[in-house]
């Protein structure tokens, strides 16, 4: 059987498309019309011989069989700009300046930035930590090349790409220092911050009261106070301390939505931050 071979730039645009949700935006990143974005996934779709997004006048989703394609192509499209940035960009430099939540700058990323800044060196990365409320502020007011925000899933459209997703749980030192309290005591970031955001509405919600009782603007300060024992705190599963219990519904706690993190783009972006942008979206994919 003779071997088929999938077109670089066909898959790119799939890709775009689907980090866009949009022919035309995917035009607009691509600089092509809205019209040739649509024949390059109609010849696609005819190489893979499947449908990989369903569009409607007001809509546009994708399918399984595009789910299946979309990290494959990912990792194809990576290893090849990997390629070409060696073979014929060696030398790619400038700064790009990113804003990111501390909890996943310490958690998630210094493994992506490393790998990204090793492959090139004259890259300077200027990193910035701040609560996800503020991060939109600073980046719609032109600080950041991108910025990486917290936002709870939604079927509707929001700014940005996932590029990760992840349970929430409520963490105390132990099951008893959650428990036994008329009035849930609460370690949290200050306003404004999803987590505290969503902690308060999930217990509203629950008829159960609570109050604040450490507030810190850094992790180290907040797991700190949950250790000490002062109250429980929120945080990603995969971010809870060995020597720290998550802690729910045995304790009287209600349940807690997912959370993502969305990678946003600025206009206008520079080739190294857009090369930086996709490294992350890649590496992201492949872990979450």
């Amino acid at each position: 059987m003779a071997l088929r071979n999938l077109d670089i730039d066909l898959l790119r645009c799939f890709v775009t498309i689907a980090d866009t949700a949009s022919f035309t935006r995917a035009g607009e990143r691509l600089g092509r019309t809205q019209s040739a974005i649509s024949l390059q996934l109609k010849r696609l779709e005819e190489q893979v011989g499947r449908t990989l997004f369903l569009r409607s006048p007001r809509s546009l989703s994708i399918t399984p069989d595009g789910e299946r394609l979309i990290g494959p192509a990912r990792q194809i499209l990576r290893l090849h700009d990997a390629t070409v940035a060696e073979m014929f960009e060696p030398d790619i430099a400038g700064s790009v300046r990113i804003g990111v939540p501390e909890d996943f700058a310490t958690a998630h990323l210094p493994g992506v930035l490393a790998a990204f800044t090793q492959a090139h060196p004259l890259v300077e990365l200027e990193v910035t930590c701040d609560l996800t409320l503020n991060l939109l502020d600073r980046f719609h007011a032109g600080h950041f090349d991108l910025a990486m925000v917290k936002r709870q899933p939604t079927l509707e459209r929001q700014e940005g790409v996932r590029v990760w997703r992840e349970p929430l749980v409520w963490v105390a030192r132990d099951w008893q220092s959650a428990a036994d309290f008329a009035r849930v005591p609460l370690v949290v970031s200050p306003e404004p911050c999803v987590y505290r955001k969503r902690a308060t509405e999930a217990l509203d919600a629950m008829g159960r009261p609570w109050r604040v009782a450490y507030t810190s603007t850094s992790l180290a300060g907040s797991l700190s106070a949950v250790r000490a024992g002062l109250g429980i705190t929120v945080l990603p599963l995969e971010m809870v301390p060995a020597n720290l219990a998550a802690v729910g519904e045995d304790a009287g706690l209600p349940p807690l939505y997912d959370t993502e993190i969305a990678l946003i783009e600025a206009p206008g972006l520079s080739d190294t931050a857009h090369l930086l942008a996709q490294h992350i979206i890649a590496a992201l994919e492949r872990g979450a």
